[in-house]
């Protein structure tokens, strides 16, 4: 059963990354032009697309082109000549970063030095392709019962909260280091978790998201890029309750956080 599901998920992913390998890329002629780099977090139920959808309800016409890789980390996406070839092209309003799962919620010594360069010369690229772009780094979640690759002798992320602070802490920092944004996904997960237990955030693997997960990831990420309160009838096929409790978590973990999140409006 287990070996059964674990091909059932590689074959899935295997099929997005194909997918999303020969979409278009953003047109010059788009107002708002997004670069989304990152790894399963940000393919697994098509994300940008929910993005681009809510975007849409509210009259933003938006594109975007996706440099994204399973399982992948900031400093394995330097190495793809492509992305330095899109950096370098420029035209972006946004480029959204999010780096490997577990890898930000490990030990500080380990984060700077494997982490935070990384994230600095990704950033670094998107400014001299674009001065005036808003990099957005994109604070993802703790698994549900801690991380999945615990590291020897930290303890401090074999919890959902342990490994959630961690992380927060550590987008945070490349935030403030780099002079960018701060879309606190995690701070949403972490209420969500709180206050509604029964939504189903997580897909059965523990750490990749559900629909919902996906959903609400969606409606912070947006909020961040256009931080006021709005509403959209995109719903990603969720009940209308559910969708419009997301939606106000999302909104108001970003717009009750402007200061931490480095976000002027």
């Amino acid at each position: 059963m287990k070996r059964d599901y674990i091909i059932r998920f590689f074959a899935a992913a295997l099929m997005l990354m194909t997918a999303f390998a020969g979409r278009a890329a953003a047109n010059e002629g788009d107002s708002v032009r997004v670069l989304w780099i990152g790894n399963s977090y940000t393919f697994f139920n098509d994300l940008p697309a929910m993005v681009q959808n809510i975007a849409k309800t509210n009259g933003v016409k938006m594109a975007y082109t996706e440099v994204l890789k399973g399982g992948e980390r900031l400093k394995g996406h330097l190495e793809n000549p492509r992305l330095g070839e899109l950096l370098k092209k420029g035209g972006w309003d946004y480029v959204v970063v999010q780096e490997n799962s577990s890898l930000p919620a490990y030990d500080t010594d380990y984060v700077r030095r494997e982490v935070y360069p990384y994230a600095h010369t990704i950033d670094s690229l998107a400014h001299a392709g674009t001065p005036d772009v808003k990099v957005v780094f994109y604070m993802t979640w703790g698994h549900k019962y801690g991380n999945i690759r615990p590291r020897e002798g930290y303890p401090l992320c074999d919890t959902f909260e342990g490994m959630q602070e961690r992380l927060k802490t550590s987008y945070l920092e490349m935030t403030y280091q780099n002079n960018a944004i701060c879309a606190p996904v995690g701070m949403a997960w972490a209420e969500v978790r709180e206050e509604r237990p029964d939504i189903i955030l997580y897909n059965q693997d523990t750490f990749h998201p559900a629909v919902a997960g996906t959903y609400l990831n969606a409606v912070t990420i947006y909020a961040t890029m256009f931080p006021r309160h709005f509403q959209t009838d995109f719903n990603a096929g969720l009940a209308p309750v559910e969708a419009e409790f997301l939606q106000q978590v999302g909104q108001n973990t970003v717009l009750d956080n402007l200061r931490l999140l480095n976000i002027k409006k």
